[in-house]
């Protein structure tokens, strides 16, 4: 077999679709977010980045990276390994307290992302309870999907927020039978919010455990950036909330919180976490600076909310496409990969602005888009220069605006 021919066929036939991904070179600058020095074949330039899911800045925080330089001075770089073997440093037993307060449970348990804190405790649930049936929504993240398809256990997909058809799928279900519904806050690709309370009324009326991810609302959301959940005053009612300390927090990890028996079952069994080296000590001093920050933080939250409703209202004024978004996520419809492409090749070479396209698998063929993320630290002068840039390049390319 000709093994090189087979890997030049798969990647030809991502290319020939318009979805094939280039990784942009981009150093970020030191407390100038969202500023960034590009590399390419033509040199090093400046631009300013409108994605990054580092959605507060959080990642240029003098408190975060004081926090760092302390705990590589003081323990050093590395782990040492798995916390089953080398141990668990303190920095992680006080991230884990810390993450359990925030959410109002008894423990939390760190992961080295969240797509594997999603993936092994999704799968270890499954294994914990074989019988178990896992209702997940149809927008859920990769990383819960693959979890649940590594469970190998019985799963039902409901339509995305839909709770009449997530009521017929667990009225299906034996009362007595363990089950889980999987589902999301806030939507990263979208921006829509799942409704919450009623999901956990439907758990409590079908006897479900409920999982959340919360990864694009921790941080955000809440009094003291808990979440949906928290801002909803539901906490108590989520059996097992997912977040990440990549995002928001701008570091780098995953985690669960839940109650003690709960953890404690994940820790002993998910294979994601017991074979996994730990993550950098360093990097966990600079999450747990990062969520102590945040929890007091609540004039930064409310400065990104503004931020995103602002540019949501210059983008639709100017007739383009803004998608229907309830939270900070400002998606722009373009509806064709290859448009969608060259609509970021555009803006990065001409206008020296930085925007991956989103397209299919990460969204339905058809909508593909730009998925803007504005931050407290992007100005007026950003909205304007990213306004007529966007005039510019729907112009080129003969682009429809809104009707």
């Amino acid at each position: 077999m000709d093994y090189n021919k087979e890997f030049d066929k798969a990647v030809r036939a991502v290319k020939a679709e318009g979805r094939y991904r280039v990784f942009a070179d981009l150093e970020r600058k030191r407390g100038e977010f969202p500023n960034a020095r590009f590399h390419d074949h033509n040199g090093v330039r400046d631009v300013t980045v409108w994605c990054s899911n580092d959605y507060l800045g959080m990642g240029q925080n003098e408190h975060v990276l004081n926090a760092m330089h302390m705990a590589v001075d003081k323990v050093g770089a590395g782990a040492g390994g798995t916390r089953n073997i080398a141990g668990t440093t303190h920095y992680h037993v006080l991230l884990e307290r810390e993450l359990a307060s925030l959410h109002g449970k008894e423990a939390a348990l760190l992961f080295t992302s969240g797509y594997v804190g999603n993936e092994a405790t999704l799968s270890t649930l499954a294994a914990i309870m074989p019988d178990v049936v896992i209702i997940s929504d149809a927008y859920n993240h990769a990383s819960m999907i693959q979890g649940i398809r590594q469970g190998r256990c019985e799963k039902r997909i409901w339509k995305h927020n839909d709770l009449s058809h997530l009521e017929e799928l667990l009225k299906e279900i034996p009362k007595e039978r363990p089950k889980v519904i999987a589902f999301e806050s806030v939507y990263s690709m979208d921006g829509d919010i799942a409704p919450l309370a009623e999901i956990c009324d439907l758990a409590d009326k079908y006897g479900a455990l409920t999982y959340l991810d919360e990864v694009h609302a921790v941080g955000l959301y809440g009094e003291q950036g808990g979440g949906i959940a928290q801002r909803d005053g539901i906490q108590n009612r989520i059996d097992i909330i997912e977040g990440t300390l990549g995002k928001a927090f701008g570091v780098m990890g995953g985690y669960i919180a839940a109650s003690s028996n709960i953890v404690d079952a994940i820790r002993s069994y998910a294979s994601g976490f017991i074979f996994t080296t730990a993550l950098s000590p360093v990097l966990v001093a600079g999450a747990l600076a990062s969520v102590q920050y945040l929890k007091s933080a609540g004039s930064l939250r409310e400065q990104h909310q503004e931020r995103a409703a602002s540019l949501k209202k210059v983008l639709k004024d100017a007739g383009f496409p803004v998608m229907p978004s309830e939270s900070h996520i400002v998606p722009i419809l373009v509806g064709d990969p290859v448009a969608c492409k060259r609509v970021t090749d555009l803006l990065l070479e001409k206008h020296n602005i930085y925007v991956q396209p989103i397209n299919y698998p990460t969204v339905p063929r058809g909508t593909e888009r730009l998925r803007l993320t504005p931050s407290p630290l992007h100005s007026d002068d950003h909205f304007q220069a990213l306004l007529a840039a966007l005039e510019d390049v729907w112009a080129e390319l003969r682009l429809a605006k809104a009707a």
